[in-house]
C-alpha cells in the first residue's frame, strides 16, 4: 500500500504540486488585498476597491510564477523575463476568461454569482495548469522522458 501511494504521489507529483501551490497563491492574493484594505485602501471606494483587487492579483501572479517554475514545472529556462511576459499573459487570458463567463452566466443567463464563481475557479484552474504546462513553461522533448527514467532508477 505504502509503495503504490508513493508510486501515485511521483506519478501525480506535477499536479500535487500545482494545487498545493495555487492554494498558496490564493493566501497570498487574499493576503494582500485585506492588507491593502485593512492599511491604505478604501473598500467602500469603487476606484480604491479595483486598486486593492489588481494589487492582490499583481502579487499573487507574481508569487505562482515563481513556484510554478521551480517547485512544479523546474524549468531551467535561461529566459527568464520572456517566460514570465508568457506566464503574466497566459493569466490575463484566464482573467479575461473568468470575467466573460461571469459576465454571461451571471450578467446575461441569471445564474447565482456564488455558485458561478466556483465553477468558474475550477475551469480557470484547468486552464492555468494547461497554459503553463504546454505554452509556458514546455520542456524540450526527451527532458520528461529523462525525469521519468531518473524516477524508475530510485
Amino acid at each position: 500500500m505504502i509503495k503504490w501511494i508513493k508510486e501515485m504521489i511521483i506519478k501525480y507529483r506535477e499536479i500535487i504540486s500545482y494545487l498545493i501551490v495555487g492554494g498558496l497563491t490564493t493566501v497570498v492574493s487574499l493576503g494582500v488585498y485585506y492588507a491593502c484594505v485593512f492599511t491604505f485602501l478604501n473598500p467602500d471606494d469603487p476606484f480604491q476597491l479595483q486598486v486593492a483587487n489588481i494589487i492582490s492579483w499583481i502579487a499573487a501572479v507574481t508569487f505562482a510564477y515563481f513556484t510554478n517554475r521551480r517547485f512544479v514545472f523546474e524549468s531551467k529556462n535561461e529566459n527568464m523575463l520572456k517566460e514570465a511576459a508568457a506566464f503574466f499573459a497566459a493569466r490575463i487570458g484566464t482573467l479575461l476568461m473568468d470575467m466573460g463567463i461571469m459576465f454571461l452566466f451571471v450578467t446575461v443567463f441569471g445564474f447565482n454569482d456564488k455558485i458561478m464563481k466556483l465553477v468558474v475557479q475550477v475551469v480557470v484552474t484547468v486552464a492555468n495548469y494547461i497554459f503553463s504546462k504546454f505554452l509556458v513553461f514546455n520542456k524540450k522533448e526527451g527532458a520528461e522522458d529523462k525525469k521519468e527514467e531518473q524516477l524508475q532508477e530510485e
